[in-house]
């Protein structure tokens, strides 16, 4: 058994994590920690937990390290970076859910968000998108779980940058996202009154997620990409979907992007391509791992319109960190993350 623990156990990604290993034939939960509800039972925090018995732990990250096999690490930004160093990774494998060891550019990161505390451990960690860096994963010490607008986006995207099909200097992407994309933390822009029955933008051209999907995208091309990136707040629990334009660098026709995909998706159990016509909705991916994509060509102005849509919280959060712990333990991926979508919800 994979000894688990979870520090930030009480925060909606990190309640996800708990849920998903809970049920993991391969691993237990070893400890879980919270900074507002430490000494609580997890029950009082969460009632649909009244059947087990976890207690919300003080953080002693040291201890944790001693006595767990993996660390997670479900944080805000500037935080995970003061906490791991060269002495926890000798003793346990990290996966970190927030944006501290996501981006390789020290100078991007601290741009930003804020200054970075683990410089030295920085250029160890792997961007943990499992699909893409599969076997850079394999074997490391720690791991950058993905955001989950950069998964959904990234991968939306990647075919077509990887196979140069696109004009690079055109990729628009305008996604959507549920309110649990913005954390528990109260928020008067999170308030029922506030949310409901409205759509809106925000962080435009600021989003910290831009720089994310800039770089990973960038290493794909093999050059420096530049795009627009626009989220918008809907009214709804969980899910994101994001809708990503690029003019086409030929006269593509559909069966031409679709072999692009078929290429590198083809065997991926968690990426679903839609049929011709039919178009990822984020009501067919809610608590699941999947992530849908669908695309068409807009002969008109000769632009490819890409569709993806998955579950911020487990394929855009806890779900892809399990798969990452799956890849470093070495255990079949869909290990305890292989649920149908639930429908209707």
């Amino acid at each position: 058994m994979i000894n688990v623990g979870i520090i930030g156990a009480t925060g909606y990604a990190g309640s996800e994590l708990v849920r998903i290993i809970s049920a993991h034939p391969d691993a237990q939960i070893k400890t879980l920690t919270s900074q507002s509800y430490a000494g609580k039972k997890y029950s009082e925090v969460y009632e649909n937990y009244r059947h087990k018995d976890y207690i919300c732990d003080e953080e002693d990250i040291e201890k944790m390290a001693d006595e767990c096999d993996v660390i997670f690490l479900a944080l805000p930004h500037g935080v995970a970076s003061k906490k791991v160093n060269e002495n926890i990774l000798s003793k346990t494998k990290i996966i970190d859910l927030g944006a501290d060891f996501r981006l390789q550019n020290i100078e991007t990161y601290e741009n930003w968000y804020t200054t970075h505390y683990a410089k030295d451990i920085l250029p160890e960690a792997i961007y943990g998108l499992c699909e893409i860096n599969r076997e850079k994963i394999k074997g490391k010490r720690i791991v950058a779980n993905p955001g989950c607008y950069t998964s959904c986006s990234i991968l939306s995207l990647y075919p077509l940058v990887k196979e140069k099909m696109i004009d690079l200097k055109t990729i628009i992407i305008d996604a959507k996202s549920g309110a649990t994309g913005a954390g528990r933390g109260l928020s008067l822009a999170n308030h029922y009154c506030e949310l409901n029955e409205s759509v809106k933008a925000y962080k435009v051209a600021s989003h910290r997620h831009t720089p994310e999907i800039e770089e990973q995208l960038s290493y794909a091309a093999g050059e420096d990409v530049v795009l627009n990136f626009t989220p918008h707040l809907i009214p709804m629990d969980r899910g994101i979907l994001a809708t990503c334009y690029a003019n086409l660098n030929k006269d593509y026709t559909y069966d031409d992007i679709r072999s692009a995909y078929e290429k590198y998706y083809k065997d991926e159990y968690f990426i679903r391509l839609t049929k011709e016509g039919t178009f990822p909705e984020t009501k067919w991916v809610k608590g699941s791992n999947f992530v849908d994509i669908g695309f068409t060509i807009d002969k008109r102005t000769n632009r490819v319109i890409v569709i993806g849509a998955l579950d911020n919280l487990f394929k855009g959060a806890a779900g892809q960190a399990v798969q990452n712990m799956n890849i470093l333990f070495g255990l079949d991926e869909k290990t305890g993350i292989d649920f149908v979508p639930v429908f209707p919800a």
